[in-house]
This record gives C-alpha cells, sequence and structure tokens, in this order.
C-alpha cells in the first residue's frame, strides 16, 4: 500500500499544474487508453487527432477532454 501511495504523492506536483481544477481521470488498461475529462458528462460534439494519437474532445470549441491512445508509450521509465 505503502508504494501505491507513493506513486500517487509523486504525482501530486503534475496534478496541480492541470489547466483546470476539476477533472476525472480513466484508464482502460486492456486497451492502453487514457482518458481524461474535465467536465462530465463530457458529450463532446468535434474531436481533433493530433499527430501523437492524442484525440481532443471539444464541445463548442470548448475542450471538454483528452484521449490518450496507447497512453504507455508515455510512462517514464525508472
Amino acid at each position: 500500500m505503502a508504494e501505491e501511495v507513493k506513486k500517487i504523492v509523486d504525482a501530486v506536483p503534475k496534478l496541480l499544474d492541470f489547466p483546470t481544477g476539476k477533472f476525472h481521470v480513466d484508464y482502460d488498461k486492456e486497451a492502453d487508453v487514457l482518458y481524461i475529462s474535465f467536465e462530465r458528462p463530457q458529450k463532446a460534439t468535434e474531436t481533433e487527432v493530433t499527430d501523437e494519437g492524442i484525440l481532443l474532445r471539444y464541445r463548442e470549441n470548448k475542450l471538454v477532454g483528452i484521449t490518450i491512445l496507447n497512453a504507455s508509450r508515455f510512462k517514464v521509465k525508472a
């Protein structure tokens, strides 16, 4: 349990730098897809795909979520 708490605490500085104070994170480990929503329900109406395979979800030109495909590729190796 202590290791899990340490991993969460290590993420705190990056979480504090998020562009919004409220967000929801879901990770589908089997599909290796990370969903970050800035609003619930997200209900995006438009999606832009970046060259890195990151889906930017918009509703009325407002960014409401990000979907990261193959998310584990961004994992920092120890």
